[in-house]
């Protein structure tokens, strides 16, 4: 037996199916995954330490009862909308042929490394920013930090951007740049019309939603809540609900260290969870604007920490969190 087979958090490498597995006592965390449909490499799913996925299954699995909006919105993905006039977030398999030239792809390339470990796990990966053309606009170089224990899991993402063949140009865009697509449950309760999968699984349109089960609520370090987290700074937004008798939480975090340090928070009902550091124009209604810009061979590194939860986070669980994680 290998020096690690006893470890508790592992890492263990699937090949085939383009999936590095993360495990936690022996279940299933989340999983880094490079499949060439879906545009970017994801973690997917992200799964609670009581063992209830929180992230959307569409499109990658069949479901029923979800959204079937924005395919390009899958598990916890980095990317950004506008980098030298290309669109890395929107980009998936449903833009038509005629249009793909307006959007750029993020290409796994290698597994650089892997460390299992008894309180954190680490992953080392490689990723190009490819232009259609196949010029590399971007070397990514992200190192992924798995910890659990008892009811609190975290994923600390740490992302270094290297200008590869000429200046990267990140224009101020509201899509971008960590984002978390989740459950129904996890949503915002709404009642507008919508197209949601039905028990087979196909996309049906829905006049008004059933919010049965339906009640998240985001709440942000200065504790405004709900919608009003959109487009405002914040150190933390905490999302939280609870499915049956399971209370969850699930929060991100920034660093003190990122470009554009405090994010702008890109929050929506539907779904979508996103830290946006580089959208100032948009998030600030043109009172502000940054338009970063990455010289040839120059390097940024953006650090985010992502908490999944059983039970309540409160503000002075965060703040405590974000200090310690500005530390590193």
């Amino acid at each position: 037996m290998s020096e690690d087979a006893d470890k508790r958090i592992k890492l263990v490498k699937n090949e085939a199916d383009k999936m590095v597995e993360v495990m936690i006592d022996g279940k299933l965390f989340t999983a880094y995954r490079y499949p060439e449909n879906i545009k970017k490499p994801v973690l997917y799913p992200l799964v609670t330490p009581a063992g209830t996925k929180i992230t959307r299954k569409f499109p990658l699995e069949p479901s029923t009862g979800e959204r079937v909006d924005h395919p390009h919105h899958v598990g916890v993905w980095f990317n950004y909308g506008e980098v030298n006039g290309l669109d890395f977030w929107n980009n998936s398999d449903s833009i038509k042929v005629e249009d793909r030239a307006k959007y750029g792809t993020i290409v796994h390339k290698s597994i650089e490394a892997t460390e299992d470990g008894d309180d954190q796990a680490s992953l080392k990966v490689t990723m190009d920013w490819e232009a259609p053309d196949g010029k590399i606009l971007l070397k990514e170089n992200t190192t992924f930090v798995f910890k659990g224990k008892d009811s609190v899991y975290t994923i600390d993402r740490i992302t270094t951007l290297t200008a590869a063949s000429e200046d990267v140009l990140f224009k101020d865009n509201k899509e971008g740049m960590l984002g978390i697509r989740v459950t129904r449950a996890l949503e915002l309760p709404s009642d507008k019309p919508s197209i949601f999968t039905d028990a087979n699984g196909n996309p049906t349109p829905v006049e008004k939603l059933n919010n049965e089960g339906v009640n998240g609520k985001y709440v942000n370090a200065d504790g405004i809540e709900g919608l009003d987290t959109w487009g405002k700074r914040s150190n933390w937004v905490n999302l939280f609900s609870n499915i049956e008798d399971e209370k969850i939480a699930l929060a991100i975090i920034d660093h003190k260290s990122n470009v554009g340090y405090p994010t702008y928070w890109h929050s929506r009902g539907y779904g979508l969870f996103a830290a946006n550091p580089l959208g100032q124009e948009v998030f600030s209604e043109g009172a502000e604007s940054l338009n970063f810009k990455l010289d040839k061979g120059d390097s940024t590194t953006f650090k985010h920490r992502i908490v999944v939860a059983n039970g309540e986070l409160n503000q002075e669980d965060l703040n405590v969190m974000f200090l310690k994680f500005s530390e590193q």
